[in-house]
């Protein structure tokens, strides 16, 4: 039995538990009260990427916190075929089925960087599900491989180094793993001293588990695989639920895309705002964040 962690201290009055859902164990922090929230952590991070908003939310929400599948410490399987145990479809049935486990059917996510893309997925996939969608920091998948140009590539280079075949990336990164880890942060942090050392830390922790490395690496294979074959299937098909996009004026995805326009072609109704931030406003401005949320949800 794989011990469970808690943070009091980072998320207070919150519950962690681990849910077995399709087959892997997903850890998952609850708390507050009143219409469920799912938040979705990205890449490198893990659930704690949340602590500067989620207990101002969880007075009017009930806040839903987990680590992705192959995050945190949340179970690690193997890619599979295709990778495809990291595809975002699996990813975003894992959560559907956390969230019903814990008696929401119909609930709204918030979904930042690589949990905007599970959340995307799960909105196609289990539209009866998501009632309202906040996609922060990140423009489609399939929008963003497709229009690749040096720019983009300099900018985002781990969706190239990260895809390639095992255990190349996974290697070359356990040379040093704190210093690829912060490294990742901080080039997308635009304001200083926005990652609680706490939270740093257990990033480390997390991140220095060589399965956490190589889930991270499979979850940007299938992104730029499976992923890309799902999205070509659905590629008529629209997001029923509102959706926000929001992101950071300082950050690569604003400079280099008309985010909302990217959405308008995967969405029925669309409305978003770039905030005064780089990549991570839930760390780097919480207090806008919340404010932005407050509005729409």
């Amino acid at each position: 039995m794989t011990a469970i962690r808690k943070f009091p201290n980072l998320l207070p009055d919150f519950i962690w538990r681990d849910i077995e859902v399709n087959g892997v164990r997903i850890r998952t922090a609850t708390g507050g009260n009143g219409p469920p929230l799912l938040m979705l952590h990205g890449h490198p991070q893990m659930h704690l990427t949340w602590h500067k908003v989620a207990p101002a939310l969880a007075k009017r929400f009930t806040i839903v916190v987990p680590d992705l599948r192959g995050y945190g410490d949340s179970a690690k399987p193997e890619g599979g075929a295709d990778h495809a145990n990291y595809s975002k479809r699996a990813m975003a049935a894992d959560l559907v089925g956390v969230m019903h486990q814990l008696g929401f059917e119909r609930f709204m996510v918030v979904g930042h960087d690589r949990g905007g893309r599970v959340a995307h997925r799960m909105a196609l996939d289990a539209p009866q599900a998501v009632e309202k969608l906040v996609l922060i920091d990140i423009t489609p998948t399939a929008t963003m491989y497709a229009r690749t140009n040096m720019e983009f590539a300099r900018r985002y280079f781990w969706w190239f180094f990260l895809i390639q075949p095992a255990s190349l990336p996974e290697r070359l990164i356990s040379g040093d793993p704190d210093f690829f880890l912060e490294s990742h942060i901080a080039g997308q942090i635009k304001i200083p001293g926005s990652v609680d050392p706490r939270v740093m830390a257990e990033y480390r922790r997390c991140y220095a588990d060589p399965a956490m490395r190589h889930a991270a690496c499979e979850d940007y294979r299938a992104a730029a695989g499976i992923d890309l074959v799902h999205d070509a299937a659905d590629a008529d098909r629209r997001i029923e639920a509102p959706l926000l996009a929001l992101w950071g004026a300082r950050g690569a995805v604003g400079a280099l895309y008309d985010v909302v326009e990217t959405w308008r072609e995967k969405a029925v109704d669309v409305r978003g705002y770039a905030i005064d931030c780089g990549h991570s406003p839930q760390g780097e401005v919480p207090a806008e964040l919340l404010r932005r949320l407050d509005a729409f949800l």
